[in-house]
């Protein structure tokens, strides 16, 4: 009997049932539904903090300029960085480390996980985390995906790389070129309550050109919310 023609009909009939599987934690990108029943996920925190976040850089053009607008205001934050960039900048990476930031990472390449397989994936979150272990001297606890998009294979490289995921509860939409100082305040501040988790871009790499502008302009404004309605700002190692 040749059990060749069934083998690969009941291969071709599984594809739709494993891209599912691999597919299944896309449902986390959804806001309002994570951050409702994902509040790990989510960042959610003790109820008078708000954890400070930045995604894509390090950038020599523009995350210095965020570093003095936190110093001068006592704020430090999280640093998502791109294990890509964190090898083009090694210095800078040191200097968000030495002024007291947490630094945590965004994978090697900003792509979308949904596209990778269990090795790749594997293999980008161990270089960004090791790339910027060597660096730092101290191995990061947290991982965002890019885009925000987590997928089966990513949960579980994660876990075996002893990396915690963590996305936001409220952004800025700060990356687009419509972007203004006004408008990342507006977007952000709509959606801020106490334990949340703000996302900003402290790099264009991914975004519009010089769309950081944005997110630079409305920090102060951010800042200053979050001081009148009562909250602390700060990292999620501080989070809670």
């Amino acid at each position: 009997m040749n059990i060749a023609p069934t083998l690969r009909t009941a291969a071709l009939a599984a594809l739709p049932v494993l891209a599912a599987a691999h597919a299944a934690p896309v449902v986390s990108t959804f806001g309002p539904l994570r951050n409702r029943i994902m509040p790990r996920l989510s960042g959610r925190g003790r109820t008078n903090h708000i954890a400070l976040t930045f995604d894509d850089g390090p950038d020599p053009r523009s995350t210095p300029h965020f570093l003095r607008l936190l110093a001068g205001r006592g704020v430090h934050a999280t640093f998502f960085l791109l294990g890509g960039e964190a090898h083009g900048s090694p210095g800078l990476v040191r200097e968000i480390a030495a002024a007291g930031h947490e630094v945590a990472v965004h994978g090697w390449l900003h792509r979308p996980l949904l596209l990778r397989g269990p090795r790749a994936t594997y293999d980008d979150f161990r270089r960004a985390r090791d790339t910027v272990a060597a660096i730092t001297g101290r191995q990061p606890t947290l991982f965002r995906p890019p885009y925000g998009v987590m997928s089966t294979a990513a949960h579980l490289a994660a876990r075996r790389l002893d990396l915690t995921p963590v996305l936001w509860t409220c952004w800025g939409e700060d990356w687009t070129a419509r972007a203004t100082p006004h408008s990342v305040h507006r977007t952000v501040t709509a959606d801020l309550d106490g334990g949340g988790t703000i996302l900003l871009h402290d790099s264009d790499c991914t975004s519009a050109p010089g769309a950081w502008r944005s997110a630079l302009g409305a920090l102060p404004r951010i800042l200053d919310t979050c001081q009148e309605r009562g909250y602390d700002v700060g990292p999620l190692r501080d989070h809670g």
